[in-house]
């Protein structure tokens, strides 16, 4: 009994926590984050394509280049690319083709589960990666004097970042 009450002051507390008014002025802020989430990673992209078009290279796409990042020098399966939230994007099976088939990323079946796929970067796909790493390297010299983004307001950034992908996670494994 002692529990069922204990459950009960908890969902008390949670609706005292939001009240009508304080949800219509978080709403704005929300939409305002979601939006700002889905440009920001629109921007790396458009970042990415620029730095290849200066380069010349035009064979791959800027969602194919942060797969190649974010492979690194690992071996892995597709699954283990989205289970580790590497992949960005639409159609991981369909990227990974295209990089296997222009050279950019090595594909081993498993000896022990044909069905498993294993994947590395090529020489070719590890070029790739060090230029978005360079890239990166070099957002870095001037973030903070150009951008007032320092070591603060990323962990600040980066907690409040992870909040969000916790609550949303929830939202999904909770049906909340």
């Amino acid at each position: 009994m002692q529990n069922s009450e204990a459950q009960m002051a908890i969902k008390s507390n949670a609706a005292e926590a939001l009240t009508p008014e304080r949800s219509e002025g978080l709403k704005p802020l929300y939409l305002e984050a979601v939006s700002r989430v889905e440009r920001l990673h629109r921007r790396l992209l458009d970042l990415i394509k620029d730095e290849f078009d200066r380069m010349g290279w035009d064979d791959i796409n800027p969602v194919q280049a942060l797969l190649m990042f974010n492979i690194g020098d690992a071996e892995l399966t597709a699954g283990e690319l989205r289970s580790r939230g590497y992949y960005l994007g639409s159609n991981v099976s369909y990227n990974l083709k295209k990089l296997v088939e222009t050279g950019y990323i090595f594909q081993e079946r498993s000896r022990t589960d044909r069905r498993s796929v294993r994947i590395k970067l090529t020489p070719k796909g590890e070029e790739v990666a060090e230029v978005i790493d360079e890239l990166y390297d070099r957002h870095l010299k001037s973030i903070d004097k150009v951008g007032g983004l320092g070591d603060e307001e990323f962990d600040g950034l980066n907690k409040a970042l992870a909040r969000l992908e916790r609550f949303w996670v929830d939202q999904i494994l909770y049906k909340l």
